[in-house]
Protein backbone atom coordinates (compact mmCIF):
# COMPACT_ATOMS: atom_id res chain seq x y z
CA UNK A 1 0.00 0.00 0.00
CA UNK A 2 2.89 2.15 0.48
CA UNK A 3 4.45 1.30 -2.42
CA UNK A 4 1.83 1.97 -4.32
CA UNK A 5 1.30 5.71 -3.09
CA UNK A 6 5.11 6.30 -3.73
CA UNK A 7 3.98 5.20 -7.04
CA UNK A 8 0.99 8.21 -7.26
CA UNK A 9 2.83 10.56 -6.00
CA UNK A 10 4.12 13.69 -8.26
CA UNK A 11 6.77 16.20 -7.97
CA UNK A 12 5.46 19.52 -8.29
CA UNK A 13 6.06 21.49 -11.55
CA UNK A 14 5.50 24.85 -10.77
CA UNK A 15 6.25 27.15 -13.82
CA UNK A 16 8.92 29.50 -13.83
CA UNK A 17 7.75 32.90 -13.82
CA UNK A 18 5.44 31.97 -10.48
CA UNK A 19 7.82 30.56 -8.63
CA UNK A 20 10.27 33.61 -9.38
CA UNK A 21 7.30 36.18 -8.28
CA UNK A 22 6.19 33.96 -5.04
CA UNK A 23 10.09 34.40 -4.07
CA UNK A 24 10.33 38.17 -4.89
CA UNK A 25 7.19 38.90 -3.30
CA UNK A 26 8.88 36.87 0.21
CA UNK A 27 12.01 38.97 -0.18
CA UNK A 28 10.38 41.87 -0.33
CA UNK A 29 7.58 40.81 2.24
CA UNK A 30 9.72 38.64 4.96
CA UNK A 31 13.24 40.43 4.53
CA UNK A 32 12.60 44.04 3.63
CA UNK A 33 13.41 43.48 -0.32
CA UNK A 34 12.62 46.43 -2.38
CA UNK A 35 10.55 45.02 -5.52
CA UNK A 36 11.73 47.91 -7.67
CA UNK A 37 15.52 46.60 -7.41
CA UNK A 38 15.02 43.04 -6.96
CA UNK A 39 12.26 42.24 -10.15
CA UNK A 40 15.18 44.11 -12.94
CA UNK A 41 18.19 42.09 -11.45
CA UNK A 42 16.13 38.91 -11.57
CA UNK A 43 14.94 39.63 -14.79
CA UNK A 44 18.06 40.66 -16.26
CA UNK A 45 19.99 37.36 -15.18
CA UNK A 46 16.74 35.30 -16.72
CA UNK A 47 16.29 33.48 -20.05
CA UNK A 48 12.64 33.56 -19.92
CA UNK A 49 11.03 34.65 -22.82
CA UNK A 50 9.12 38.62 -23.01
CA UNK A 51 5.48 37.33 -22.12
CA UNK A 52 7.08 35.72 -18.70
CA UNK A 53 8.75 38.28 -17.89
CA UNK A 54 5.74 40.51 -18.11
CA UNK A 55 3.51 38.01 -15.76
CA UNK A 56 6.30 38.17 -13.33
CA UNK A 57 6.37 41.94 -13.32
CA UNK A 58 2.44 41.74 -12.75
CA UNK A 59 2.34 39.13 -10.36
CA UNK A 60 5.09 40.43 -8.31
CA UNK A 61 4.09 44.61 -8.31
CA UNK A 62 0.42 43.87 -8.28
CA UNK A 63 -0.02 41.15 -5.72
CA UNK A 64 2.10 43.03 -3.77
CA UNK A 65 0.16 46.31 -4.71
CA UNK A 66 -3.44 44.70 -3.40
CA UNK A 67 -2.23 42.56 -0.75
CA UNK A 68 -4.36 44.61 1.52
CA UNK A 69 -7.63 43.40 -0.54
CA UNK A 70 -6.35 40.23 -1.15
CA UNK A 71 -6.32 39.21 2.39
CA UNK A 72 -9.42 41.14 3.64
CA UNK A 73 -11.08 37.87 1.41
CA UNK A 74 -8.86 35.37 2.68
CA UNK A 75 -9.24 36.48 6.65
CA UNK A 76 -13.27 35.80 5.89
CA UNK A 77 -12.12 32.35 4.52
CA UNK A 78 -9.41 30.72 6.63
CA UNK A 79 -10.49 28.75 10.01
CA UNK A 80 -7.21 29.87 11.60
CA UNK A 81 -6.83 34.14 12.18
CA UNK A 82 -5.37 35.39 9.38
CA UNK A 83 -2.07 37.41 10.80
CA UNK A 84 -1.77 33.58 12.70
CA UNK A 85 -1.62 31.76 9.45
CA UNK A 86 2.24 30.98 8.42
CA UNK A 87 4.02 33.53 5.80
CA UNK A 88 4.69 31.40 3.40
CA UNK A 89 0.70 30.37 3.06
CA UNK A 90 -0.13 34.02 3.06
CA UNK A 91 2.42 35.09 0.31
CA UNK A 92 1.51 32.44 -1.93
CA UNK A 93 -2.20 32.48 -1.10
CA UNK A 94 -2.02 36.09 -2.12
CA UNK A 95 -0.56 35.33 -5.08
CA UNK A 96 -3.68 33.25 -6.14
CA UNK A 97 -6.03 35.60 -5.32
CA UNK A 98 -4.38 38.26 -7.76
CA UNK A 99 -4.62 35.88 -10.45
CA UNK A 100 -8.30 35.07 -9.61
CA UNK A 101 -9.17 38.51 -9.25
CA UNK A 102 -6.80 41.20 -11.01
CA UNK A 103 -5.83 39.48 -14.13
CA UNK A 104 -7.36 37.36 -16.98
CA UNK A 105 -6.78 33.97 -16.31
CA UNK A 106 -9.18 31.44 -15.85
CA UNK A 107 -9.80 30.08 -12.02
CA UNK A 108 -8.82 26.94 -12.61
CA UNK A 109 -5.49 27.46 -13.86
CA UNK A 110 -4.87 29.94 -11.22
CA UNK A 111 -5.81 27.96 -8.50
CA UNK A 112 -3.60 24.76 -10.04
CA UNK A 113 -0.83 26.92 -11.01
CA UNK A 114 -0.50 28.40 -7.71
CA UNK A 115 -0.90 25.13 -5.84
CA UNK A 116 2.14 23.91 -7.60
CA UNK A 117 3.56 26.88 -6.41
CA UNK A 118 3.09 26.09 -2.48
CA UNK A 119 3.83 22.35 -3.11
CA UNK A 120 7.07 23.26 -3.81
CA UNK A 121 7.74 26.30 -1.30
CA UNK A 122 5.90 25.36 1.11
CA UNK A 123 5.11 21.76 1.24
CA UNK A 124 2.38 19.63 0.33
CA UNK A 125 0.61 19.61 3.77
CA UNK A 126 0.30 23.51 3.65
CA UNK A 127 -0.48 23.20 0.00
CA UNK A 128 -3.56 21.39 0.56
CA UNK A 129 -4.68 24.59 2.86
CA UNK A 130 -3.87 26.91 0.05
CA UNK A 131 -5.52 24.67 -2.33
CA UNK A 132 -8.76 24.76 -0.17
CA UNK A 133 -8.18 28.52 0.07
CA UNK A 134 -8.07 29.42 -3.34
CA UNK A 135 -11.40 27.06 -4.54
CA UNK A 136 -13.23 29.02 -1.58
CA UNK A 137 -12.23 32.36 -3.44
CA UNK A 138 -13.45 30.95 -6.97
CA UNK A 139 -16.99 30.06 -5.21
CA UNK A 140 -18.44 33.75 -5.43
CA UNK A 141 -17.17 36.65 -8.28
CA UNK A 142 -15.48 39.81 -7.42
CA UNK A 143 -18.26 41.72 -7.47
CA UNK A 144 -19.98 39.05 -4.77
CA UNK A 145 -17.30 39.42 -2.99
CA UNK A 146 -16.84 43.24 -2.31
CA UNK A 147 -21.23 44.02 -2.02
CA UNK A 148 -20.64 44.21 1.15
CA UNK A 149 -18.58 47.51 1.23
CA UNK A 150 -21.01 49.31 -0.17
CA UNK A 151 -22.53 48.82 3.69
CA UNK A 152 -20.11 50.12 5.30
CA UNK A 153 -20.34 53.76 6.41
CA UNK A 154 -17.13 54.97 7.68
CA UNK A 155 -14.69 56.16 3.88
CA UNK A 156 -11.84 55.17 5.35
CA UNK A 157 -12.71 51.58 6.42
CA UNK A 158 -14.07 51.43 2.95
CA UNK A 159 -11.36 52.69 0.99
CA UNK A 160 -8.84 51.00 2.72
CA UNK A 161 -10.25 47.34 2.07
CA UNK A 162 -11.47 48.44 -1.64
CA UNK A 163 -8.37 50.41 -2.86
CA UNK A 164 -5.92 48.15 -0.62
CA UNK A 165 -4.17 51.28 1.57
CA UNK A 166 -3.68 51.34 4.75
CA UNK A 167 -6.48 53.35 6.90
CA UNK A 168 -3.48 56.28 8.10
CA UNK A 169 -2.72 57.38 4.29
CA UNK A 170 -6.38 57.49 3.20
CA UNK A 171 -6.72 59.74 6.49
CA UNK A 172 -3.21 61.87 5.54
CA UNK A 173 -4.81 62.12 2.17
CA UNK A 174 -8.15 63.30 3.28
CA UNK A 175 -6.39 66.32 5.62
CA UNK A 176 -4.74 67.54 2.10
CA UNK A 177 -7.19 66.81 -0.80
CA UNK A 178 -10.54 67.54 1.87
CA UNK A 179 -12.67 65.77 -0.71
CA UNK A 180 -13.46 61.88 -0.81
CA UNK A 181 -14.13 62.06 -4.19
CA UNK A 182 -10.62 63.58 -4.29
CA UNK A 183 -9.12 60.90 -2.12
CA UNK A 184 -10.78 58.27 -3.76
CA UNK A 185 -9.33 59.64 -7.35
CA UNK A 186 -5.69 59.31 -5.78
CA UNK A 187 -5.52 55.77 -4.42
CA UNK A 188 -7.21 54.60 -7.58
CA UNK A 189 -4.51 56.06 -9.08
CA UNK A 190 -1.44 54.29 -7.06
CA UNK A 191 -2.76 50.99 -8.02
CA UNK A 192 -2.40 51.45 -11.84
CA UNK A 193 1.29 50.62 -13.03
CA UNK A 194 2.96 53.41 -14.21
CA UNK A 195 4.88 53.58 -17.54
CA UNK A 196 8.53 54.49 -17.44
CA UNK A 197 9.59 58.13 -18.02
CA UNK A 198 12.92 58.78 -19.60
CA UNK A 199 15.27 61.86 -19.13
CA UNK A 200 17.42 63.32 -21.64
CA UNK A 201 20.80 64.78 -19.76
CA UNK A 202 21.79 68.24 -21.10
CA UNK A 203 25.10 68.20 -22.63
CA UNK A 204 25.09 64.32 -23.49
CA UNK A 205 21.24 63.80 -24.89
CA UNK A 206 18.31 65.57 -25.90
CA UNK A 207 14.30 64.97 -25.67
CA UNK A 208 14.34 64.68 -29.65
CA UNK A 209 16.67 62.07 -28.74
CA UNK A 210 14.30 60.01 -26.82
CA UNK A 211 11.39 60.75 -29.17
CA UNK A 212 13.57 59.36 -32.38
CA UNK A 213 13.60 56.08 -29.88
CA UNK A 214 9.60 55.67 -30.00
CA UNK A 215 8.88 57.90 -26.93
CA UNK A 216 6.58 60.22 -26.16
CA UNK A 217 7.38 63.94 -24.95
CA UNK A 218 6.37 64.43 -21.41
CA UNK A 219 3.67 67.03 -21.14
CA UNK A 220 5.37 69.44 -18.25
CA UNK A 221 9.37 68.45 -18.12
CA UNK A 222 11.39 69.74 -21.31
CA UNK A 223 13.50 67.24 -20.36
CA UNK A 224 11.46 64.08 -20.65
CA UNK A 225 9.53 61.15 -22.77
CA UNK A 226 7.49 58.34 -21.63
CA UNK A 227 8.44 54.76 -23.20
CA UNK A 228 6.24 51.85 -23.41
CA UNK A 229 9.13 49.46 -23.58
CA UNK A 230 12.48 48.17 -21.17
CA UNK A 231 14.61 51.15 -20.95
CA UNK A 232 17.40 48.73 -20.01
CA UNK A 233 17.34 47.98 -23.77
CA UNK A 234 18.28 51.07 -25.19
CA UNK A 235 21.65 52.44 -25.86
CA UNK A 236 21.24 55.94 -25.03
CA UNK A 237 20.45 54.35 -21.12
CA UNK A 238 22.85 51.89 -21.08
CA UNK A 239 25.50 53.84 -22.22
CA UNK A 240 24.26 56.74 -19.42
CA UNK A 241 23.77 59.45 -21.79
CA UNK A 242 20.13 59.64 -20.57
CA UNK A 243 18.46 57.92 -17.55
CA UNK A 244 15.24 57.06 -16.48
CA UNK A 245 13.19 59.14 -13.67
CA UNK A 246 9.32 60.13 -13.28
CA UNK A 247 8.70 63.43 -14.55
CA UNK A 248 7.63 64.59 -10.98
CA UNK A 249 11.10 64.06 -10.06
CA UNK A 250 12.25 66.01 -13.59
CA UNK A 251 10.46 68.86 -12.36
CA UNK A 252 11.99 69.01 -8.66
CA UNK A 253 15.37 69.75 -10.19
CA UNK A 254 14.43 71.69 -13.20
CA UNK A 255 12.17 73.93 -10.87
CA UNK A 256 14.74 74.31 -8.78
CA UNK A 257 17.74 74.77 -11.62
CA UNK A 258 15.61 77.53 -13.06
CA UNK A 259 15.81 79.56 -9.55
CA UNK A 260 18.83 78.59 -7.97
CA UNK A 261 21.82 81.03 -8.49
CA UNK A 262 25.95 81.44 -8.04
CA UNK A 263 28.47 78.86 -9.12
CA UNK A 264 27.94 76.56 -6.23
CA UNK A 265 25.21 73.82 -6.37
CA UNK A 266 24.90 71.04 -3.52
CA UNK A 267 22.79 68.13 -3.80
CA UNK A 268 22.46 67.32 0.00
CA UNK A 269 20.81 63.48 -0.34
CA UNK A 270 21.73 62.43 -3.62
CA UNK A 271 21.19 59.00 -3.54
CA UNK A 272 20.40 57.13 -6.09
CA UNK A 273 21.09 60.04 -8.38
CA UNK A 274 18.14 60.49 -10.43
CA UNK A 275 17.94 64.50 -9.58
CA UNK A 276 21.59 64.54 -9.36
CA UNK A 277 22.30 63.46 -12.94
CA UNK A 278 19.75 66.12 -14.43
CA UNK A 279 21.06 69.19 -11.98
CA UNK A 280 24.76 68.07 -12.78
CA UNK A 281 24.06 67.65 -16.31
CA UNK A 282 22.38 71.68 -16.17
CA UNK A 283 24.76 72.79 -13.91
CA UNK A 284 27.69 71.74 -16.51
CA UNK A 285 25.83 73.73 -19.53
CA UNK A 286 26.44 76.66 -16.67
CA UNK A 287 29.88 76.43 -15.60
CA UNK A 288 28.56 75.76 -12.27
CA UNK A 289 30.67 73.93 -9.71
CA UNK A 290 27.89 70.66 -8.47
CA UNK A 291 28.61 68.45 -5.47
CA UNK A 292 26.04 65.52 -4.62
CA UNK A 293 26.89 64.08 -0.78
CA UNK A 294 25.50 60.98 0.11
CA UNK A 295 25.80 58.72 2.86
CA UNK A 296 25.27 55.60 1.84
CA UNK A 297 28.37 54.30 -0.11
CA UNK A 298 26.31 51.72 -2.53
CA UNK A 299 24.25 54.32 -3.04
CA UNK A 300 27.11 57.12 -3.73
CA UNK A 301 28.59 54.66 -6.18
CA UNK A 302 25.32 54.82 -8.01
CA UNK A 303 25.17 59.22 -8.05
CA UNK A 304 28.87 58.62 -9.23
CA UNK A 305 27.77 56.46 -12.45
CA UNK A 306 25.67 59.08 -13.66
CA UNK A 307 27.47 62.97 -12.65
CA UNK A 308 30.05 62.51 -15.28
CA UNK A 309 32.55 63.59 -13.14
CA UNK A 310 31.28 65.80 -10.61
CA UNK A 311 32.34 65.82 -7.01
CA UNK A 312 30.73 63.21 -4.65
CA UNK A 313 30.90 63.16 -1.13
CA UNK A 314 30.16 60.50 0.91
CA UNK A 315 28.99 60.94 4.61
CA UNK A 316 25.90 62.42 6.74
CA UNK A 317 23.94 65.73 5.35
CA UNK A 318 23.69 66.40 8.76
CA UNK A 319 27.61 66.83 9.25
CA UNK A 320 27.85 68.70 5.83
CA UNK A 321 29.55 71.72 7.24
CA UNK A 322 32.54 69.49 8.24
CA UNK A 323 33.83 70.00 4.67
CA UNK A 324 34.14 74.16 5.29
CA UNK A 325 32.35 74.69 2.43
CA UNK A 326 29.61 76.91 1.72
CA UNK A 327 27.12 76.77 -1.46
CA UNK A 328 24.72 79.29 -3.92
CA UNK A 329 22.65 76.75 -3.73
CA UNK A 330 20.77 73.06 -2.01
CA UNK A 331 18.90 70.76 -2.74
CA UNK A 332 17.57 68.36 0.19
CA UNK A 333 15.65 65.32 -1.46
CA UNK A 334 14.72 64.36 2.01
CA UNK A 335 14.32 60.88 3.30
CA UNK A 336 10.63 60.20 3.47
CA UNK A 337 7.37 58.44 3.63
CA UNK A 338 7.52 58.28 -0.10
CA UNK A 339 3.73 58.20 -0.07
CA UNK A 340 3.74 60.26 -3.52
CA UNK A 341 5.59 57.33 -5.55
CA UNK A 342 3.27 54.07 -4.24
CA UNK A 343 2.57 53.43 -7.82
CA UNK A 344 5.95 52.51 -8.08
CA UNK A 345 7.12 51.23 -4.64
CA UNK A 346 4.34 49.03 -4.46
CA UNK A 347 5.24 47.33 -0.98
CA UNK A 348 5.94 51.13 1.10
CA UNK A 349 2.22 51.54 1.83
CA UNK A 350 2.62 48.57 3.97
CA UNK A 351 5.77 48.65 5.04
CA UNK A 352 5.56 52.68 6.53
CA UNK A 353 3.77 53.80 9.63
CA UNK A 354 2.84 56.36 11.86
CA UNK A 355 6.25 55.80 13.75
CA UNK A 356 8.07 56.22 10.46
CA UNK A 357 6.82 59.42 10.08
CA UNK A 358 7.80 60.35 13.34
CA UNK A 359 11.39 59.25 13.00
CA UNK A 360 11.80 60.73 9.28
CA UNK A 361 10.48 64.58 10.41
CA UNK A 362 13.07 64.45 13.06
CA UNK A 363 15.30 63.90 10.44
CA UNK A 364 14.28 66.16 7.95
CA UNK A 365 14.75 68.75 10.62
CA UNK A 366 18.12 67.69 11.36
CA UNK A 367 19.33 67.57 7.73
CA UNK A 368 17.27 71.08 7.05
CA UNK A 369 19.60 73.02 10.00
CA UNK A 370 22.68 71.69 8.31
CA UNK A 371 21.83 72.61 4.61
CA UNK A 372 21.21 75.93 5.84
CA UNK A 373 24.05 76.21 7.82
CA UNK A 374 26.42 75.97 4.38
CA UNK A 375 23.97 78.36 2.49
CA UNK A 376 25.50 81.43 1.40
CA UNK A 377 23.62 85.05 1.75
CA UNK A 378 20.71 85.28 -1.38
CA UNK A 379 21.41 81.61 -1.69
CA UNK A 380 18.34 79.28 -2.52
CA UNK A 381 17.63 76.62 -0.60
CA UNK A 382 14.93 73.57 -1.83
CA UNK A 383 13.56 71.54 0.39
CA UNK A 384 11.77 68.15 -1.71
CA UNK A 385 9.51 65.08 -0.87
CA UNK A 386 8.54 62.74 -2.42
CA UNK A 387 5.26 62.75 -0.13
CA UNK A 388 2.56 64.86 0.06
CA UNK A 389 1.87 64.38 3.58
CA UNK A 390 1.31 67.32 5.55
CA UNK A 391 4.03 66.75 8.34
CA UNK A 392 6.41 66.54 5.70
CA UNK A 393 5.83 69.41 3.65
CA UNK A 394 3.68 72.25 4.95
CA UNK A 395 4.33 71.77 8.94
CA UNK A 396 8.26 71.39 7.80
CA UNK A 397 8.25 74.82 5.63
CA UNK A 398 6.47 76.77 8.24
CA UNK A 399 9.20 75.49 10.59
CA UNK A 400 11.97 76.60 8.73
CA UNK A 401 10.28 79.96 8.28
CA UNK A 402 9.68 80.29 12.03
CA UNK A 403 12.84 79.38 12.93
CA UNK A 404 14.63 81.57 10.30
CA UNK A 405 14.09 84.88 9.90
CA UNK A 406 16.97 84.93 7.86
CA UNK A 407 14.82 83.15 5.03
CA UNK A 408 11.86 83.99 2.66
CA UNK A 409 9.63 81.78 0.95
CA UNK A 410 10.15 82.17 -2.73
CA UNK A 411 6.48 82.00 -4.79
CA UNK A 412 7.21 79.25 -7.62
CA UNK A 413 4.07 79.73 -9.32
CA UNK A 414 6.13 81.78 -11.81
CA UNK A 415 8.72 79.16 -11.95
CA UNK A 416 6.35 76.08 -12.98
CA UNK A 417 5.81 75.14 -16.64
CA UNK A 418 2.55 75.57 -18.53
CA UNK A 419 -0.22 73.66 -17.34
CA UNK A 420 1.44 73.85 -13.75
CA UNK A 421 0.40 76.77 -12.67
CA UNK A 422 -2.19 75.86 -10.05
CA UNK A 423 -0.16 72.56 -8.58
CA UNK A 424 0.57 74.64 -5.21
CA UNK A 425 0.29 74.45 -2.20
CA UNK A 426 1.64 77.30 0.09
CA UNK A 427 3.49 78.95 -2.37
CA UNK A 428 5.10 75.73 -2.75
CA UNK A 429 5.25 73.14 -5.93
CA UNK A 430 2.45 70.50 -4.87
CA UNK A 431 1.93 67.45 -7.49
CA UNK A 432 -0.34 64.49 -7.41
CA UNK A 433 -0.77 61.67 -9.70
CA UNK A 434 -4.60 61.66 -10.45
CA UNK A 435 -4.03 65.18 -11.29
CA UNK A 436 -1.02 65.79 -13.12
CA UNK A 437 -0.07 62.40 -13.61
CA UNK A 438 3.46 62.21 -11.83
CA UNK A 439 4.42 61.19 -8.40
CA UNK A 440 3.14 63.56 -5.73
CA UNK A 441 5.97 65.53 -5.41
CA UNK A 442 6.47 68.59 -3.14
CA UNK A 443 9.15 71.37 -3.48
CA UNK A 444 9.49 74.35 -1.49
CA UNK A 445 12.03 77.02 -2.17
CA UNK A 446 13.49 79.67 -0.08
CA UNK A 447 15.90 82.64 -0.45
CA UNK A 448 18.70 83.27 2.39
CA UNK A 449 18.31 87.13 2.44
CA UNK A 450 22.15 89.22 1.63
Amino acid sequence: MVEARRNTFKSPKPDAARLLAFDLITEVNRNEGYSNLLLPQALSSSSMEERDRNLVTELVYGTLRMQGKHDWILAQISDRPWPEVDPGIVDVARLGVHQIHEMRIPDHAAVAATVEVARKRVGESKASFVNALLRSVTRKSMEEWFAPLAAIKDPVTRMAIQYSHPEWIISAYYDLLKDWEQVEAALAINNVPATPTLVSWPGFSTQEDLVALGAQTTQFSEFGASFKGNPGSLDIVRHRLAGVQDEGSQLVATVFARVANGQSWLDLCAGPGGKAALLSAIASTRDIKFTANEISTPRANLVMNVVHGARVWVGDGREIASHGESFDAILIDAPCTGLGALRRRPEVRWRRSLKDLRELTQLQRELIESAISVLKPSGVFGYATCSPHLAETTVQVNDILKNHPELELIDIAPYLPKGLESATRGGAMALWTHLHGTDAMFLALLRKKS
